[in-house]
């Protein structure tokens, strides 16, 4: 039978104590000036080194060369306090909450009146302090207030606030702490190496994590993975297996989903996880801890591999790549949002339900009537319509450069800018304008119309590829204001719902391909720089039916840039060349209106909508008069 891990590798002296370097260095100070209280109390949580420290003082103190910081290890004494040691009568190990009455404590009084048998000192090791009863500690008082010179105690508890006044200002407290993850992780690396033990990727983390810090929980949750690991050693998925968690690829799945509001792919991976066995609490408290991880990454974008030194580059990019996707205002309601719903989790008679009402509530910012709803709102909104910097000059639009430009109102105040009825969709029935803007646009014999941003060519962001003008037949078949023609508009509302992804094909689905999707992005950069650089910053995927892979871009514009050139077959190729997948690629805007490349137009009716450079810019075209009601 095997010795476990954390009676096999307890520290024999001070220095091989770690984490604890607040506590050792004094201790070892005190001990090489000979200043020894007679009485300390050693206190903090569970497994980091209360006890083994109370025990390697005592190897100290009767040290045949002591008292010492380091003890020599070899004298009668220092061989019975070590590991496998059989113990002196001379260091005396009581557990209050088993022997913590008044009995208990007059015994140990009438005891410690004895001298020692063979060491320097007489040394009691109360474990369990906070357990012994007021009366004990009032039978224990007059013997620690004022001991014999050859008495020493040691108080170790977890609640030092439950060891009465009288005994604690007689002591020197000694407050331990928990292990850094950081540090705790390397330490159990050198376990492992000791043990000839393989380890995959990602484990230790894991580790550290279901120990929180306790040296000896972590070594019994690694004692566990040792023992029934197989001949690969210890891997991933047996971690995550046996302590419980999610996997990480399940999380991914359900942060890309929700980065474009997928629901379809959020309600297939709660399914998974029940149908798995995992428990859904557990998930919940996973997916607040990837929130918190996105929000950190967030907010220090090129310092997170400081602050989350735990997780593997890959991961740490990967985490990057997600943050982009959302507002901080976003992310930090939904790590709110999951946060209430874990606390409502407890205790909940269907598990279940609270994780898919908690995955509604995600996907629906508009429920929430508090700020911090709208602020996620707002956040989407500026993602679809890609909104610069504020300071940032916007692009011209899309071959507008022959275009006149806009009628604006006096020192283009805002208010103007939004009552324009050219800054919006025209509904049927007349709207009533303010006198300012009819004065300079009721007429269409004063002046044309003046087009909008939108109107005939969506806008560009300041990061777009510049792209030419367009000539005035391909022009007339540009997109609407609302980013998609007629034509397309048309059919895009005939067409029926598309079907579950991958329900046709049997092979991958969305969340497959927003997984491979960094990896299609490094493939496609060393086929076309350009497109890489157009789809890695302003495209994200949206859905895979099976046939057809729907990217989203953040404005009309984008997507229309998209749709010229060869730009969709680059990313072809590499799709083709890392998922697998040949299939059709559509790019959508984001109001999911369909953006195809422009056509020419097929009638004469189409005519083009500049001016002639010599024509007044008071004399509209004739092809631009208005048509008669019908």
């Amino acid at each position: 039978m095997s010795t476990a891990l954390y009676r096999r590798y307890r520290p024999e002296t001070f220095a091989q104590v770690i984490g604890q370097e607040h506590v050792t260095g004094p201790l070892m100070a005190a001990l090489s000036k000979d200043r020894i209280n007679h009485a300390y109390l050693f206190s903090g949580p569970r497994g980091c080194g209360k006890t083994t420290s109370a025990r390697i003082l005592a190897r100290c103190l009767n040290c045949a060369e002591g008292p010492t910081a380091t003890p020599c290890g070899v004298c009668d004494s220092c061989r019975d306090l070590a590991r496998g040691g059989g113990g002196s009568l001379d260091v005396v190990e009581i557990d209050a909450a088993s022997h913590g009455g008044v009995d208990d404590a007059r015994s140990l009084r009438e005891r410690a009146v004895f001298a020692p048998a063979r060491d320097r000192f007489k040394v009691f090791i109360i474990d369990e302090a906070h357990m012994v009863s007021t009366q004990g500690f009032n039978a224990l008082l007059k013997i620690v207030e004022e001991p014999p010179p050859h008495i020493r105690f040691v108080f170790a508890t977890t609640e030092p606030d439950k060891v009465i006044g009288t005994i604690r200002s007689r002591t020197h407290h000694y407050p331990f702490r928990l292990v850094p993850p950081e540090r705790l992780q390397n330490y159990l690396a050198e376990l492992c190496t000791a043990e000839d033990v393989e380890v995959g990727q990602g484990v230790l983390p894991l580790v550290v994590r279901a120990g929180a810090g306790s040296v000896r929980d972590s070594l019994s949750v690694l004692d566990q993975l040792i023992a029934g690991a197989g001949p690969e050693g210890l891997t991933y998925p047996l971690a995550v297996s046996l302590l419980g968690y999610t996997d990480a690829t399940l999380l991914d799945d359900v942060v890309d989903a929700l980065a474009v509001g997928d629901g379809a792919t959020v309600f297939q991976v709660v399914d998974r996880v029940i149908e798995s066995g995992h428990d859904p609490r557990r998930f919940v408290e996973d997916l607040l801890e990837r929130l918190r991880d996105l929000l950190v990454v967030a907010a220090v974008p090129d310092g997170g591999h400081a602050v989350l030194r735990a997780l593997p580059a890959d991961q740490l990019r990967r985490m990057q790549e997600q943050s982009g996707r959302f507002g901080r205002a976003e992310l930090s309601r939904a790590a709110d949002v999951v946060n209430a719903a874990l606390t409502e989790m407890t205790g909940a008679t269907s598990p279940r339900l609270q994780l898919e009402l908690l995955c509604a509530r995600l996907l629906l910012p508009a429920a929430e009537d508090a700020e911090r709803g709208l602020r996620a709102r707002v956040d989407r909104i500026e993602k679809r319509l890609g909104v610069v910097t504020p300071g940032m000059p916007l692009a011209s639009p899309v071959g507008g450069a022959d275009r006149p430009e806009p009628v604006r109102a006096p020192a283009d105040r805002p208010a103007a800018r939004a009552e324009r009825p050219v800054e919006r969709p025209v509904e049927p029935a007349p709207v009533e304008r303010p006198a300012p803007v009819v004065e300079r646009s009721q007429a269409p014999d004063d002046a044309p119309a003046a087009p909008s941003v939108t109107a005939d060519a969506p806008a560009a962001r300041v990061d777009e590829p510049a792209a030419p003008a367009a000539p005035p037949a391909a022009r007339a078949a540009e997109p609407d204001g609302w980013g998609t023609p007629p034509a397309a508009a048309q059919a895009a509302a005939d067409a029926p719902a598309p079907v579950a992804a991958g329900s046709r094909s049997g092979g991958p689905d969305t969340a497959t391909v927003r997984r491979l999707w960094p990896d299609v992005l490094t493939a496609l950069s060393g086929l076309k720089r350009a497109t890489w650089s157009l789809v890695s910053q302003h495209a994200q995927v949206v859905d895979y039916d099976g046939e057809r892979l729907m990217l989203g871009f953040g404005s009309p514009g984008l997507a229309a840039t998209f749709g010229r050139g060869a730009h969709s077959e680059f990313l072809r190729q590499a799709l083709i060349e890392v998922v697998g997948l040949d299939c059709a690629i559509e790019a959508v805007s984001g109001d999911r209106g369909s953006i195809r490349a422009p056509q020419a137009p097929a009638t004469s009716q189409q005519a083009p909508s500049h001016q002639p450079a010599e024509q007044p810019a008071a004399q509209p075209p004739p092809a631009q008069q208005p048509a008669p009601q019908q």
